[in-house]
């Protein structure tokens, strides 16, 4: 059983400019998923990285990344990530069965957490797997200018909520098969719940950034 983990690193980011190559704790964002599948060697077979800029590709190959040329056809802001996957499957010169997906904007990964999820993946036989964490916040929505609280009650406290989860978006790992059909999340999905402060980490403008680092500089490590 052979395992591709794939960082898609596009250049055209509008909000953060040359975001995946910007300083992170003294290394560009990219090279933490790049290092991340590189510490877990038992699991991943090979590292890709999907790009259509010069810049990343020269950060990813002097960190010991291959590459795959993205076209522009699949590059802009609207295409989904899955049409990335999909293009290195097709373009690598091996057969891997299983893709785990690393993406750069989510950088800071406890570091047992892949090999804990591949464990999962593996005794549950599932399509894919998917990291969620629980949110704790209480949300409403706008009804003719009147907020409704959404899941919650008024005077509620926030660790009596019902359990809700977001996707965090650290880590899935997804059969090839599957991919190739075009979906990152299988039918077959098993979430795996990380409740630790990097799933709070997800960039996509300065301010996710400035979070990040201080979420690196208070828990360093992990």
């Amino acid at each position: 059983m052979k395992n591709i983990a794939i960082i898609p690193a596009r250049g055209g980011s509008k909000r953060l400019p040359e975001k995946n190559i910007l300083d992170l704790g003294g290394l560009p964002l990219l090279v933490h998923s790049i290092n991340y599948a590189k510490a877990n060697e038992g699991i991943v077979d090979a590292i890709y990285v999907s790009t259509d800029c010069p810049k990343i590709k020269s950060v990813a190959l002097e960190h010991g990344a291959l590459v795959i040329d993205r076209p522009e056809a699949i590059s802009g802001d609207l295409e989904p990530t899955i049409s990335t996957l999909q293009h290195v499957l097709e373009h690598v010169n091996e057969t891997f069965e299983n893709v785990v997906l690393l993406q750069p904007t989510n950088p800071l990964r406890p570091q047992n957490l892949l090999e804990k999820a591949f464990v999962h993946f593996l005794d549950k036989d599932c399509d894919s797997l998917m990291t969620i964490s629980r949110n704790y916040q209480k949300f409403g929505k706008l009804i003719n200018e009147k907020f409704v609280p959404f899941n919650y009650k008024i005077g509620q406290r926030s660790q009596d909520l019902e359990p809700l989860y977001f996707e965090n978006g650290l880590l899935y790992i997804t059969k090839a098969s599957v991919v190739k059909k075009g979906e990152i999340v299988g039918g077959h999905n098993y979430p795996l719940e990380v409740n630790h402060p990097y799933s709070k980490v997800d960039i996509d403008d300065i301010e996710d950034l400035k979070f990040a680092a201080f979420i690196l500089n208070q828990y360093p490590n992990e």
